[in-house]
């Protein structure tokens, strides 16, 4: 997918040509052009001049009619999508998205086909986060944040500095930072964030419990978390935990999902009929993973690969996945295990149906194995947008709650 600049963006949301675009700069079509070539150094556009082109693609959004539906969602370090669907499932329409790494973007783009005048796409959340008047009205924000170390600092100490403290100091320069300021400045009625099931324990339960005081104390949101596992849903047991909160207090539970009924789903179910033989491990690779496994286990760990028959659960799928494939090797008779395909690791996550083959995967294995390992799994996120879906409805404008004067002195 070829990059885009932000002034190539904005141009095409103002409805306006190279010429026209030209013209009303005052430069020549060929700087333009330059405007737009992602890293054509000494040709950005100036400062009056991007606001001059935000204001025409502003003006021009208005005209565009509104899509109907029943709110309005962005989403965050979105990755392929995985959380992205279910919302649009329980009528909502994503309206912004952002996400750093270019081939998942690729991923991305490939399955959701947006209108550049009602959704922008945005590769770096921090510029937004600086300047959140950027990042449209929504009713909620959905994102799969990255955990980063917190720098937790007494708090004691920063009173007697006179200093502040809590999230806006203890989270500073962290993305989860960023996103914390566009929830503060934007105030959206709901929020799902999703992470690791470590991030309870992190830092001996600190990270966590800086999180909740951000949101709860200083963002002023009723928070419930859970941690779930996907084995219901699919046949793998990936455990994440799930951040939901509401703006004003809600009746709202975990204990609302809804599980699924019948049999639990296992490996067979999302196994192809015809596999390349190219995802067989070579005999040099099983033997060394064989050697590997016993040695640890000669030590007393239990470190090593794992092989899976078409009746179980696989352990989690992860971003190192692509390396060897030893977390999951699917077991075959009477010669070496095999990785998981790419359209295998779809099912698994819930991207696809047990034997559908609907997402559009357009990258290389290596990208496709760290993007499904990385994801979210769909079915679980749907299951929780369900149990949200009473619970948010379209807003019409997003009025300063009590404290809101507070959070915006704090957060900028």
């Amino acid at each position: 997918m070829n990059e885009q600049t932000e002034f190539a963006i904005l141009r095409r949301r103002a409805a306006l040509s190279i010429q026209e675009a030209a013209q009303l700069l005052h430069v020549c079509d060929r700087t333009v052009k330059r405007y737009e070539t992602p890293g054509e150094k000494g040709f950005e556009p100036s400062a009056g001049n991007m606001d001059l082109i935000r204001r025409m693609a502003e003006a021009n959004r208005s005209k565009v009619p509104a899509i109907e539906k029943s709110f309005r969602f962005i989403d965050l370090f979105a990755g392929i999508g995985g959380m992205r669907k279910p919302f649009e499932e329980i009528g909502g329409q994503c309206i912004f998205t952002a996400e750093w790494d270019r081939f998942a973007r690729e991923t991305y783009t490939a399955n959701f086909h947006d209108d550049p005048f009602t959704h922008e796409f945005a590769h770096d959340i921090r510029p937004y986060a600086e300047d959140p008047d950027r990042v449209p009205e929504h009713d909620v924000l959905v994102a799969g944040f990255p955990c980063q170390p917190f720098s937790i600092a007494g708090v004691s100490k920063k009173n007697a500095l006179g200093r502040p403290h809590g999230f806006l100091c203890d989270t500073q320069g962290t993305l989860f930072y960023d996103l914390a300021k566009i929830i503060a400045h934007r105030r959206p009625q709901a929020f799902l964030l999703e992470n690791v099931k470590n991030l309870e324990r992190h830092d001996g339960g600190k990270t966590f419990a800086t999180i909740l005081h951000a949101l709860r104390e200083e963002l002023e949101y009723d928070v419930h978390f859970k941690v779930i596992s996907s084995a219901p849903w699919v046949p793998q047991k990936r455990e994440r935990i799930f951040i939901v909160g509401f703006r004003e207090p809600q009746p709202f539970s975990f204990d609302q999902i809804e599980m699924p009924e019948g049999r639990a789903p296992v490996l067979g179910d999302i196994l192809e009929k015809k596999v390349s033989d190219k995802y067989t491990l070579t005999d040099h690779l099983w033997k060394y993973l064989k050697g590997y496994k016993a040695k640890h286990a000669l030590a007393g760990n239990g470190f090593g690969y794992s092989v899976f028959d078409v009746g179980d659960v696989t352990r989690t799928l992860s971003a190192r996945y692509y390396k060897d494939g030893s977390e999951c090797l699917v077991a075959q008779a009477g010669k070496a295990p095999r990785r998981l395909t790419p359209r295998e690791c779809a099912r698994l996550m819930g991207f696809d149906g047990p034997q559908e083959s609907k997402f559009k995967i357009t990258v290389s294995d290596t990208q496709a194995y760290r993007q499904f390992g990385n994801a979210v799994a769909v079915p679980v996120v749907r299951a929780v947008a369900k149990a949200m879906a009473p619970y948010v409805s379209a807003s019409g404008e997003n009025a300063q709650a009590p404290g809101q004067r507070n959070r915006e002195l704090m957060y900028g």
